[in-house]
């Protein structure tokens, strides 16, 4: 079942096409890579899912809804531009934010306590939000988004800012969002997340949708037959059928070669040609990494 669906939406400014007929399924209880280069649309596209911009043509729909008014008390939305109010105190500030959203006084502040202490924040609920570095606030503002327990939560590049431990903290929190119920919209430029966090994608470049689909499906969609094999000695002879794409050394007399068979090619026949000239170490297939998907695809688009 599919928590957002996008449908055919059109939305410019001026002379400029922002989006031009995207339309997305995003699954319920997933984490959805929205990925894309600068000026691609994604931040359009987020801010009219969240009633921020209203299309020029076209519809979003929630849990089988049009989007509507009420839909904005089960959306968490964290953007790139962060916003907190300086001078206020951490703990009223979220209290605020959270009775923005329809949480009882009570239980606003009894979630707060919770998600301050499992952040390791709690010393700091009392201070002003401009004695924090860039990290704790950004924490801070991550709070803020889920604080109110969203259907849909949006992560607009959620992780700048933080250094290493800190984004793994925050992806731990995100995928424990997930099993608790949450579908998770998550825009950002860094591939590495999306290997790691990322159920479904959709790449839009020049404001139009140029792929999507689990994840999964699309690094097999992408494969190109390629297999690294580590091994003893130089290999002698191949097949004709087999293309060695590179060749290395990599230790005393230890050999790093890629080889390419045909696309109807077993990889068991070319393991079982090279047992017999060379000392096997490694065997593994070449899979493409979102990154170099990524950037194929804009290349082939540009």
């Amino acid at each position: 079942m599919f928590l957002l669906e996008v449908k055919n939406i059109y939305k410019s400014y001026a002379d400029h096409a922002a989006l031009t007929d995207v339309s997305l399924q995003i699954p319920n209880q997933s984490i959805f890579g929205l990925l894309g280069p600068n000026g691609a649309g994604k931040t359009t596209l987020i801010r009219i899912i969240t009633s921020i911009l209203q299309a020029d043509s076209g519809s979003v729909w929630l849990n089988g809804e049009q989007l509507n008014r009420n839909h904005i008390q089960v959306i968490g939305y964290l953007p790139e531009e962060r916003g907190l109010y300086k001078k206020m105190r951490v703990g009223e500030q979220l209290l605020y934010l959270a009775r923005l959203k329809g949480l009882e006084k009570s239980l606003a502040i009894e979630r707060i306590g919770d998600w301050l202490k499992k952040l390791d924040m709690t010393e700091w609920a009392g201070k002003n939000i401009e004695d924090l570095s860039k990290g704790m606030q950004q924490k801070i503002q991550f709070i803020a988004t889920v604080l109110h327990e969203p259907r849909l939560i949006i992560l607009d590049e959620p992780f700048s800012g933080f250094d290493p431990i800190n984004v793994n903290i925050i992806k731990d929190e995100i995928l424990e969002l997930k099993e608790k119920g949450a579908t998770i919209i998550f825009s950002t430029h860094r591939m590495e997340s999306v290997e790691s966090l990322c159920d479904h994608i959709a790449l839009i470049n020049k404001s139009e949708k140029i792929l999507d689909g689990p994840k999964k499906e699309i690094k097999q969609r992408y494969r190109t037959n390629k297999f690294e094999v580590d091994h003893v000695g130089p290999i002698a002879t191949l097949n004709g059928e087999y293309q060695i794409v590179d060749n290395q050394t990599i230790g005393n007399n230890i050999f790093n070669t890629v080889i390419r068979i045909p696309h109807d090619h077993n990889p068991n026949l070319l393991l079982k040609e090279l047992i017999t000239q060379t000392e096997i170490h490694r065997f593994s297939e070449v899979v493409p990494s979102m990154n170099e998907i990524f950037i194929s695809k804009v290349r082939e688009q540009s």
